[in-house]
Order: structure tokens, then C-alpha cells, then sequence
């Protein structure tokens, strides 16, 4: 029975995974017309691509490399962030430390839609509103990073090797870095993919924050995209668009083969 539910659970995923991927093999007439999991040719890969490409100078690439820098930075800087607040939180006694960690749990639990307000007056009384660091500085803080941080080093971290450590001559600082840090390459690995994952589709905070069609995003840039290309958007009024399904079947691979 276990078996056959992640049969079906991988056919139900993988499923539309191999039909975005065989998609830009075929002509938009072929979408239609053939099979759904037939391929095309492979010429059509190149041909959609540069359809792509010649969408309003590459800027497709321009979203990309901010998506990457967006995400990247974002991950980089909320794992430093939240691996130390985490052990601090798991290992110290200070003041105040209950009160910052309810307002840790708190935030975590709040939907991102609720924060995005806040978030966005705070970059605008700073000046970074429509820049790259608008962006970036507000995935700084990880709640969920912080919270899974404490919980590893509280329930994970055996505490007679702090003890042996400080026995040793070992200070806090030093305690971290020799015994905390060696014993948190799985949780690492862990928030760096979750982090990176919820940036990299990071859409909403991104949307309202940036107005230059140059500092968007992949999700913010895509979205325009579809929705000033006709074949995408029939509301949309005709123009010399050649942009067509295949072409937007490709632009949402760039999105998805980094998280696969």
C-alpha cells in the first residue's frame, strides 16, 4: 500500500514536471493538436529560447541574474543570521531571551502577506524602495531559520561536549565555532534549501517593492511578461508579440529547474 501511494504520488508531481519539460519541443499549434506527453523536436528547444532571448532585449537574463543574486544574498545572510540566534537561544541564559523568542514564534506564524506592509514602509523611510537591497535586507530575519536552529542545538547538540569544552578553556564564542557549527552541516543544508526555495519564488514582497522592470525578479518579470503577451492574456490588446506557449513553458523552466 506504501508503495503505491508514492507511485501515485510521484506520478501526480512528476506528471506535469515531464510535460513543462517536453513542452518547448513542439510548436504552439502542436500544444494543441498532439498528445499531451509527445516530443517535438529538438530544434525547438534552441528556437523558443531565442524567442525568449529577443523579448525586449534579454531582459529575461537580466531577471534571472537578479533572481540569483536575490536569492543567493538572501540565503547567505538569513542562514549566518539564524544559525548563531538559534544556538544563543538553545544554549545561553540572558534577559529578556523568553520574550525574543515569542516574538520569533510569533512572526513565524504570521502570513507573509501581513508583513509586507510593514516591510514596505520600513524600506521606504530608509530610502531603499526599487532596489536590490530593498529586497534582500527584509529576508534577513528567518523566524521558521531561527526556531529550527534552537530546536537542532536544544534536542541535538549533547550538552556534556559544552561542558567538556568549557572544562577545557573554551569561551562561548569557541564553543560555537568548534562544536555547535561541526554538528549543523545537515541543519545548514536544511535552511539553505528552504531559504533558497521561498526566495527564489519570492513574488508578492518583490512585486510591491520594485517598480524598475530592470530589478525584477523571475516571478515579477514572468508575470509582466504574461500579462503583455496576447497569446497569454486574450485580454490583453494585440501587439507584435512572438511570444507563444512553448516560449512561456521555457521561461518556466528557468524558474523550476533550480529548485528540482
Amino acid at each position: 500500500m506504501g508503495r503505491q501511494k508514492r507511485h501515485a504520488f510521484g506520478i501526480y508531481f512528476g506528471v506535469p514536471i515531464l510535460w513543462l519539460i517536453l513542452a518547448p519541443s513542439k510548436i504552439d499549434v502542436q500544444l494543441i493538436d498532439l498528445p499531451p506527453l509527445t516530443f517535438g523536436a529538438l530544434a525547438n528547444y534552441a528556437r523558443s529560447w531565442g524567442v525568449l532571448l529577443g523579448y525586449n532585449n534579454s531582459i529575461v537574463l537580466q531577471w534571472l541574474n537578479n533572481s540569483v543574486v536575490y536569492s543567493i544574498s538572501s540565503v547567505v545572510l538569513s542562514v549566518i543570521i539564524s544559525v548563531p540566534a538559534g544556538y544563543a537561544f538553545a544554549v545561553s541564559k540572558f534577559a529578556g531571551r523568553k520574550l525574543l523568542m515569542t516574538l520569533t514564534l510569533i512572526t513565524m506564524i504570521l502570513p507573509g502577506s501581513a508583513m509586507v506592509l510593514p516591510l514596505f514602509l520600513e524600506m521606504n523611510l530608509v530610502g531603499l524602495v526599487d532596489t536590490r537591497l530593498g529586497v534582500i535586507l527584509p529576508a534577513l530575519f528567518y523566524p521558521f531559520g531561527v526556531y529550527l536552529s534552537y530546536v537542532h542545538f536544544a534536542t541535538g547538540m549533547p550538552k556534556d561536549l559544552l561542558s567538556a569544552g568549557r572544562v577545557d578553556g573554551c569561551n562561548e564564542w569557541q564553543l560555537f565555532w568548534y562544536i555547535g557549527l561541526p554538528l549543523a552541516k545537515t541543519l545548514f543544508a536544511l535552511l539553505s534549501f528552504l531559504s533558497f526555495s521561498a526566495n527564489w519564488n519570492n513574488y508578492f514582497f518583490a512585486f510591491v517593492m520594485l517598480n524598475d522592470p530592470a530589478l525584477y525578479n523571475l516571478p515579477v518579470g514572468l508575470q509582466a511578461m504574461a500579462s503583455g503577451t496576447p497569446m497569454l492574456n486574450p485580454t490583453f490588446a494585440a501587439t507584435d508579440s512572438s511570444l507563444k506557449r512553448p516560449e512561456a513553458a521555457t521561461a518556466i523552466l528557468l524558474m523550476v529547474l533550480p529548485v528540482i
